[in-house]
């Protein structure tokens, strides 16, 4: 399947931020960067490139903040174990463009949200993105989509871990998948150092991820 959808980044989430800070660095051979809190939400992330502006979120608990009033995102308070969970698509069209394309074809990618971040050196990081409610969309299969604006993208200054290979995402029904991602792609062609996304037919949702790292293939499931 090709379709022109930037991969922003993949979201793997935890219920142990640490630990799976300290396994992915084990596994790649790099040591991801603190990223902040997501205030109010109750998560902290660590961030790893994966090649271009693309890059990897591990997101978990942030044992700072008091329990937030709603459930953390990305389904992190049933986690049992660290996941890759969901991934977000930077498009080239405005965000209330994107959403209105996708809810005409059937899917609902949530409303646009205004979010930010404080990095540990104190640089403020702002975005929009589409934020829906859990459970997340068809097993995170389907993307989210984000818009950072003015703000300088994360890639500029993380170390790198590897570069993004493919993102396989599985489903029940993959031509209806199919159908949704066609909405929402981008018409101009995208450049050929993009990962490729392929599409197949699995009993339940999920995704994979191939990573090319100095330690070899790593897949994250």
């Amino acid at each position: 399947m090709s379709k022109n959808l930037h991969i922003d980044h993949l979201v793997y989430a935890t219920p142990d931020l640490a630990a799976a800070v300290a396994d992915i660095e084990e596994r790649f051979g790099v040591a991801p960067t603190p990223g902040g809190a997501h205030v109010g939400l109750g998560t902290f992330n660590a961030l790893l490139g994966l090649g271009g502006r693309t890059y990897l979120e591990i997101v978990g608990p942030d044992p700072a903040q008091p329990e937030p009033v709603n459930p953390r995102p990305f389904g992190i308070d049933d986690l049992t174990e660290s996941s890759l969970v969901a991934w977000c698509a930077a498009p080239q069209r405005a965000l209330i463009d994107v959403v209105q394309a996708a809810r005409e074809a059937g899917f609902d990618p949530g409303d646009v949200r205004a979010m930010s971040r404080q990095r540990p050196d104190g640089v403020l990081l702002e975005w929009e993105l589409t934020l829906t409610s859990l459970p997340i969309p068809e097993g995170g299969v389907l993307p989210f989509f984000i818009d950072w604006g003015r703000t300088v993208h994360p890639t500029a200054d993380m170390p790198i871990g590897g570069t993004l290979m493919a993102l396989d995402l599985f489903h029940p029904q993959p031509r209806t998948i199919d159908l949704f991602l066609s909405a929402v792609s981008d018409e101009a062609q995208l450049g050929d150092d993009e990962a490729n996304i392929t599409l197949n037919y699995a009993d339940r949702a999920k995704l994979t991820a191939e990573i090319l790292t100095a330690n070899g293939l790593v897949i994250l499931h």
